[in-house]
């Protein structure tokens, strides 16, 4: 056979060759025909994952030196934590080769359902700062912000979570996604859904609070328990306060934006910006865990060896 021929049927095998998706690797194919319609920046994923590591270890660091207070709000922060770090891990995993399944899933389950539980330690936090402050000045009894929020927020994690394992055997079947990535905007829809009503009530309590101390005076409007004095005038106290309040408002702006992201599907305009989720998926939710290690409730609302408000909190 000639060098022609041999060219042309050459030619003609290699034309007749489907590289398929799972053939596919950096080097025959474009990234955009990957799992990810961009290529991944490894520095803001490995940073992101040294970063809640981090905040993991500081979290069980104050658990351990205030003798295991506030277990439940560190328990939600570290199962929040550790959904965040097997997320990014996962990134680095799609980073080393985008065209990974199981590093596609993990960073797609975990991150999507990882701040309802960084949610359910907000809204563990609000019944102790109504107690310091004077139940009367709430239109619900503290007890009640956490008997109305956690469950809206196990509710929500249950259809991110559902959602999304529905997503991945679909996709593992090679069917259609679209019923499980229904069910997982369902979820964070819902989460934005409860965060309004949760920063609507506290926004409520707050204004309620300064317009009853401005008719009626500190010693009328507040609680006057000398330790309750003592922790509102505590700088820690206040940083705590404006901490929570970011924390809150950071949450809720990055599932807004992952409402948005997953309403336009996997093709859509915002899943397809890197830079979009760097900043509000990734800086957001670690502006809002840091702030909280920086100003935990465990060391605000800690005087003298005893934490503020715990007699008033049983009382309520």
């Amino acid at each position: 056979m000639s060098t022609g021929s041999q060219g042309a049927a050459a030619g003609m095998a290699a034309a007749s060759t489907t590289i398929t998706f799972a053939d596919c690797n950096a080097d025959i194919c474009p990234y955009s025909k990957s799992f990810y319609p961009y290529k991944i920046d490894l520095a803001p994923n490995a940073t992101f994952l040294a970063l809640f590591a981090l905040s993991l270890l500081a979290f069980l660091g104050v658990l351990a030196l205030t003798r295991g207070r506030n277990k439940a709000f560190t328990t939600a922060m570290v199962l929040g934590l550790i959904c965040e770090i097997l997320g990014y891990a996962g990134r680095i995993m799609s980073w080393n080769d985008q065209w990974d399944e199981t590093g596609f899933l993990m960073q797609t389950c975990c991150l999507t359902i990882a701040p309802a539980f960084l949610a359910a330690g907000i809204y563990l936090c609000i019944r102790r700062i109504v107690t310091a402050f004077g139940p009367e000045n709430s239109r619900i009894a503290p007890q009640y912000y956490t008997r109305i929020f956690i469950p809206c927020d196990v509710i929500s994690l249950i259809l991110q979570a559902s959602g999304g394992a529905m997503a991945s055997v679909a996709f593992h079947n090679q069917k259609s996604t679209d019923t499980g990535d229904y069910v997982m905007t369902a979820g964070l829809a819902f989460q934005v859904f409860t965060l309004a009503i949760f920063i609507g009530l506290c926004g409520d309590f707050f204004v309620n609070t300064a317009r009853r101390r401005r008719a009626l005076g500190d010693a009328a409007a507040l609680d006057q328990d000398p330790a309750l004095v003592a922790l509102r005038g505590s700088r820690m106290f206040r940083g705590f306060l404006a901490a929570l309040a970011l924390s809150t408002l950071c949450i809720l702006w990055r599932s807004v934006y992952r409402v948005a992201e997953m309403s336009g599907g996997w093709a859509g305009p915002l899943m397809s910006r890197q830079d979009l989720f760097v900043g509000f998926e990734g800086v957001l939710v670690t502006a809002a865990v840091w702030v909280l290690n920086i100003f935990h409730p465990s060391l605000c609302f800690r005087r003298g060896g005893a934490e503020a408000g715990d007699g008033a909190s049983e009382k309520a």
